[in-house]
């Protein structure tokens, strides 16, 4: 059975950006709240408004940097979506609790690729899989201790070697815009792909020309072969 399509945009700024996303194929909405480096998009009441609109047209995913199981169920419940994506670092205790207390939370925890030490943030992030569902890898940025919506890639070939080791699924997210997505994925060969401004235009609203081009180009290699080995090797290169 195929596995189902995954192409995630994050950032959503309004009902009407949301209904765009989903007319042009977008299967997955990020809602970034309670946040430690970036400005909420939206509120949790507008979330929740979102939410309520598009319904089952998508699914709704929160972001956000809460450690706390409790916390979390609270903002996941109170705006009405059923997944979270986890980017702060977070115990594996902690997760534990989650997903068992919460069976019917999807859990996407994020593996962000520092300079320092790939291979070791590849096996911390191992040692979770037990508790979640799905992992998503991303790009922190030194300048402004960033992790995650930084428009930076990372070296593809430590998200791949999460895919070829991982028994969750992947999902490659950082940098990624309607030119290089097709690439990233022949590289990576990911479950999906997460994009937040690689389709923003210049007042920081999606484009729809370019969430056109940027599914289109994913849902193309999302079925093409690979064309790098994961086993090349994990060296971070510039810009992680």
């Amino acid at each position: 059975m195929t596995a189902p399509l995954f192409v995630q945009v994050a950032g959503i700024r309004s009902v009407e950006e949301a209904q765009m996303l989903v007319e042009e194929g977008v299967t997955h909405l990020g809602y970034p709240l309670v946040l430690d480096h970036h400005r909420e998009d939206l509120s949790r009441g507008e979330v929740r408004r979102v939410v309520e609109q598009i319904a089952d047209a998508a699914t709704h995913v929160v972001i956000t940097y809460l450690t706390d199981p409790e916390d979390i169920v609270d903002l996941v419940r109170g705006v009405g979506a059923t997944v979270c994506q986890l980017h702060a670092p977070i115990a594996a205790e902690s997760l534990r609790c989650l997903k068992e207390e919460n069976p019917d939370i999807e859990i996407i925890k994020s593996v962000v690729f520092h300079r320092e030490s790939p291979e070791s943030t590849i096996d911390r992030a191992l040692e979770c899989s037990p508790w979640v569902d799905q992992f998503i890898t991303d790009t922190f940025d030194p300048a402004t201790g960033a992790s995650g919506a930084t428009g930076k890639t990372h070296d593809w070939r430590l998200s791949a070697t999460l895919v070829a080791r991982s028994a969750r699924p992947v999902i490659l997210a950082g940098g990624l815009t309607p030119v290089n997505v097709a690439e990233a994925i022949r590289t990576v060969r990911p479950a999906g792909v997460d994009v937040h401004t690689g389709v923003e235009n210049a007042d920081g609203f999606k484009d729809r020309a370019q969430v056109r081009a940027f599914v289109h180009a994913a849902r193309d290699a999302l079925g093409a072969p690979p064309t790098v080995d994961p086993s090349v090797g994990t060296r971070a290169v510039e810009g992680i």
